[in-house]
């Protein structure tokens, strides 16, 4: 990774630039690489993710990391620009195919974005509390309220968002360390399996929510490390 001018990193559906930080910058500092952690534009998630990638790729090759959508979108870029990119960190992967009637990270986004029209932000923000580890509903409470009131444009961009397909992921040339938390229901394991079995040069990591929570550096040290060693 001496080669990268830096490192971006984008966060999940509904997530922010802080916790993408939280979870990589310091691997990043580290290593001695800049790390630049993008604040979604919920009016356009994605267009965001990849106007930054390319801003950032303008002034040298790049590592790609990115959280459930920010990992599916670091990995369509590295396979459109693999001469930008270094490696990419694709933590908790979320669904593989344009076909998502089954995927529980486009069920959860697109049922939370009708919640959120039918009754407002604060009632939501207090089931999903109620339901949620506090690690998980402190974070989503701050990035859900950021994004209010276009976040339940950006929630249903993710429901309908098509994650790349299997030939796509047999394309990538770059090193990729896949990194699941072994006990995610919106993330499944046998995904993050998938991913590593279908990329050429990858690495995968397994970890537990209970360890993401207790820090979520865990995804930018794992990430970096199973990339030192391609």
């Amino acid at each position: 990774m001496s080669a990268a001018h830096g490192v971006v990193a984008l966060p999940g559906t509904g997530s922010d630039a802080d916790f993408a930080r939280r979870a990589f910058a310091p691997a990043c500092v580290a290593r001695r690489l800049d790390v630049v952690a993008v604040e979604p534009d919920p009016r356009a998630v994605v267009a965001s993710y990849r106007a930054a990638l390319d801003a950032a790729a303008a002034a040298g090759p790049i590592v790609v990391a990115g959280i459930s959508l920010g990992a599916a979108v670091a990995i369509e870029w590295a396979a459109e620009h693999p001469e930008l990119t270094v490696g990419v960190v694709a933590a908790l992967p979320g669904w593989t195919g344009p076909d998502t009637a089954a995927c529980p990270a486009s069920l959860s986004a697109g049922a939370t974005a009708a919640q959120l029209r039918a009754d407002g932000l604060d009632a939501v923000v207090a089931r999903m509390r109620a339901s949620s580890p506090r690690w998980l509903a402190d974070a989503l409470t701050r990035s859900w309220r950021s994004q209010w009131p276009n976040l339940p444009a950006a929630l249903e961009e993710a429901a309908d968002y098509k994650w790349p397909e299997t030939e796509r992921l047999g394309t990538i040339e770059v090193p990729v360390a896949v990194v699941t938390a072994v006990d995610d229901p919106v993330h499944p394991f046998a995904i993050a399996e998938e991913w590593a079995a279908l990329i050429p040069r990858s690495a995968i990591h397994r970890i537990t929510l209970a360890e993401l929570g207790a820090d979520p550096a865990i995804l930018g040290h794992t990430g970096f490390a199973a990339l030192a060693r391609s």
